[in-house]
């Protein structure tokens, strides 16, 4: 399956043929901030307010919008959207994501999108702090389902 035909033009990979099955996906993305923009993100400090339940609420919002944020992708039915926060001292946050769905065609874009725009959220909440900040590793950890089984980042 393909977005690009025999012509050269794109189009929507064509899943009626597919089942239905269960499928997940998790991912992550790294923020790295200052010392003084990770305190008060991990003290819950910060003048904005709580960034934490900012990026979360955010990255399943995004999640829900997959389908109008990448072109080619499918809206599909999200059955749940988790978004968790750890802090790796000194200086940065991991968030991770998981999506689930029973559906024509999995839910890694689902899982990316919504660390991805968490990580923005995390950004726009402390760059008062610290413009400097780098989101970093956007990564697919892990998808399970479809055609292709599972699959595990080593």
């Amino acid at each position: 399956m393909r977005h690009v035909n025999a012509d050269g033009s794109v189009s929507m990979v064509d899943v009626s043929g597919k089942s239905s099955t269960r499928r997940t996906a998790r991912a992550e993305a790294v923020v790295r901030l200052s010392e003084t923009a990770f305190r008060a993100l991990r003290d819950a400090t910060l003048a904005k307010g709580d960034a934490l339940a900012a990026a979360q609420i955010a990255g399943i919002a995004a999640a829900k919008r997959t389908d109008e944020l990448i072109p080619l992708a499918h809206s599909i039915p999200l059955a749940g959207v988790d978004v968790r926060f750890s802090f790796e001292e000194p200086d940065a946050v991991r968030i991770e994501t998981e999506a689930r769905t029973i559906a024509q065609t999995g839910v890694e874009m689902e899982a990316l999108v919504a660390a991805s725009v968490a990580a923005l959220t995390i950004y726009d909440m402390t760059k008062g702090i610290d413009k400097g900040i780098v989101i970093e590793r956007v990564a697919l950890l892990e998808k399970t389902g479809g055609k292709s089984g599972s699959w595990q980042r080593t």
